[in-house]
């Protein structure tokens, strides 16, 4: 699957950007950064980073869902993160590791800037805020990466279900989720069976609709109740960690 590239005919200007991490940036790192920074629209299903394949280009989403999967020497798969405006990928290149540890897959359309590493691996030495609002992104994704393990062990696949779904309805527009039971699966590590069961269940309760590959979100507040502890931790430290750069 292809990635479209626009190209920029006239200077970006930080207003136009959604994704959280660029937006933090003060305005005159930012000016100094922005001519590093090529827009993308990333059609679902695309991989923009490989497992144990050089990272070439950094991405940061305005918009959309992807997903960190790891994959084990038997060929099982599993998700370890999810992404969005939020952050960046892959995270590894903060490090200055040029090859990316797991697949990056974009599960709902998005679109994004992207940098090179080198480029990218120059402005966490420079002196401008980058490195510092990186780092946070960092310790954030790491936080919840931990929660999701956390929460594999401990919460029922009712609870993780209405987990993901929440985190994907914090990084989209709207309240429509374009998913497939087959994705969904793989993101919880669980039978097919058991996500269409989970899903009938939260239809049931009057949490969600679903039609043919789509799932809406129809009462948030209530779906928040549902899912108990299984979501809110890695959201406030989320906002902490941004709140105090």
């Amino acid at each position: 699957m292809d990635i479209s590239y626009e190209a920029q005919a006239v200077p970006l200007r930080q207003s136009e950007v959604k994704n959280k991490l660029l937006n933090r940036l003060p305005s005159e790192d930012f000016a100094r950064i922005a001519p590093d920074l090529t827009f993308e629209r990333l059609p679902r299903g695309v991989k923009i980073a490989r497992a144990g394949a050089p990272i070439e280009h950094i991405y940061f989403l305005n918009w959309g869902v992807g997903s960190v999967i790891m994959r084990t020497p038997l060929g099982h798969s599993v998700e370890a993160g999810l992404f969005g405006a939020d952050g960046y990928v892959p995270t590894s290149a903060m490090s200055n590791n040029s090859r990316s540890p797991a697949d990056v897959e974009i599960q709902i359309e998005a679109d994004a800037y992207r940098m090179s590493f080198s480029n990218f691996r120059n402005w966490m030495n420079s002196d401008t805020a980058f490195p510092k609002i990186i780092m946070a992104a960092i310790e954030a994704f790491l936080i919840q990466v931990s929660y999701t393990a956390v929460s594999n062990a401990i919460h029922s696949v009712n609870e993780r279900l209405a987990r993901w779904l929440l985190m994907c309805d914090d990084r989209i527009p709207g309240h429509e989720i374009s998913i497939t039971h087959e994705y969904l699966s793989l993101m919880l590590a669980v039978r097919r069976a058991s996500v269409t069961d989970a899903l009938h269940i939260l239809e049931g309760k009057g949490f969600i609709r679903g039609d043919r590959g789509r799932i809406t979100i129809v009462n948030r507040s209530q779906l928040e109740a549902y899912a108990h502890d299984a979501y809110g931790r890695t959201e406030e430290a989320y906002r902490k960690l941004m709140d105090a750069l």
